[in-house]
């Protein structure tokens, strides 16, 4: 017999004991096993690990059990654990990863206050025509 479709987070009941990655709304990406969600989507994770990447390269940190707010959560899925491995990245240090991520923030902050300061950053559209029918 067919399996009824669950609906809203109780969809998520399928993924329990799953790895999975959460990609939450402060851009922080987790990895760990679902070992419960209510509701909200509130999530328990076990085993989690942050994981940060800066171009081809990553850096995991633990985390342990790790409690998520459901309305935190942008992106979830199941990792396959035998493609995972594949994956064309480089895992680095901690420190090193930080360090990377500092450096790649410095220079997005330092292009925005670059961006902001040019004349055609405070203007729409050079030579803009406005057709007055």
């Amino acid at each position: 017999m067919n399996k009824p479709e669950l609906e809203g987070t109780a969809h998520l009941l399928d993924e329990l004991d799953k790895k999975l990655m959460v990609l939450l709304r402060d851009g922080r990406t987790l990895i760990g096993y679902l070992r419960s969600v209510d509701q909200f989507a509130n999530l328990v994770l076990h085993k989690t690990i942050e994981r940060i990447h800066v171009g081809n390269e990553y850096g995991d940190i633990p985390r342990g059990v790790f409690i998520v707010r459901g309305e935190n959560v942008v992106l979830l899925g199941e990792i396959d654990t035998e493609k995972e491995d594949e994956l064309p990245l480089i895992e680095v240090s901690v420190d090193d990863i930080l360090d990377a991520q500092r450096k790649e923030q410095e220079l997005k902050q330092e292009k925005q206050r670059l961006l902001s300061k040019s004349p055609q950053g405070k203007r729409v559209a050079p030579n803009a025509r406005f057709n007055s029918r």
